[in-house]
């Protein structure tokens, strides 16, 4: 169900009987010449949007995050960490204020990732409602690392392949290997054991990491039904457990 889809007194109906909110985020940030710069939260919307459940409502997608790393590409939007986290926060309390305690931050940019433990922290120990952090490709990775080569980097043949199935439109295959020509093998750079490589421009001219021309949408439609999967099982999991047991009260 898509909360911004319906009515106030619809709404009301669904929140009453809803147990879990699904609140997708991602980037909108440079994703190299051939992947649109929405990558991922539309990646993320998408696994959220999957998950038919009638105890789920899924959320508007918050589609700027922390990417103040990729600020060199042109394209790029960024939030710093306190606003982004400020925004999960708010919003997710806006949803508790209508009775839903239970939530999943379903996230597609790994730049999120500090921001979000923070705002899922200080929602439970405020008693507000309990947010889990779900990063897709976390739900996936077993049939990433069956496969592909390596773990998801940037722009690079899983997350190519995870957009070519779910948008090829946005795919520009013709520029894969320009890409992949500018592209660093890993993520970041570091020096003597130090880490000199903050921005993705210290390291990557394209501004992809990895091997994009190694994508293939069959594989990307695997991987985006085993993210679907692994989040409909977690949305079980909270949807029978209560607010009690997932945040209990500190010890006396």
């Amino acid at each position: 169900m898509l909360l911004h889809e319906l009515t106030t007194t619809e709404a009301a109906d669904t929140l009453e009987s809803a147990e879990v909110a699904l609140l997708p985020t991602g980037s909108t940030e440079q994703h190299g010449p051939a992947l649109a710069l929405g990558m991922d939260h539309l990646a993320a919307e998408a696994v959220a949007r999957s998950v038919d459940r009638p105890e789920a409502v899924v959320l508007p997608t918050l589609p700027v995050g922390v990417s103040e790393h990729h600020r060199q590409f042109h394209g790029t939007l960024s939030l710093s960490e306190d606003t982004f986290e400020a925004a999960v926060r708010e919003t997710l309390a806006s949803v508790a204020d209508h009775g839903v305690r239970k939530a999943v931050v379903v996230n597609g940019h790994g730049g999120n990732t500090a921001a979000l433990r923070r705002a899922g922290m200080r929602l439970r120990r405020d008693r507000v409602l309990f947010a889990a952090p779900y990063n897709w490709w976390d739900g996936a990775e077993a049939t990433i690392d069956e496969l592909f080569e390596t773990g998801v980097l940037h722009a690079d043949a899983i997350e190519t392949s995870v957009l070519w199935h779910l948008r090829d439109e946005l795919v520009r295959a013709d520029r894969l290997e320009a890409a992949e020509a500018g592209a660093s093998d890993d993520w970041g750079r570091t020096v003597h054991g130090a880490e000199v490589g903050f921005d993705t421009a210290d390291f990557s001219d394209s501004g992809v990491a990895g091997r994009p021309t190694g994508a293939d949408p069959a594989k990307g439609r695997q991987v985006f039904e085993a993210s679907s999967d692994a989040l409909d099982a977690l949305v079980e999991w909270l949807a029978e457990r209560s607010v009690e047991e997932l945040a209990p009260e500190p010890h006396r």
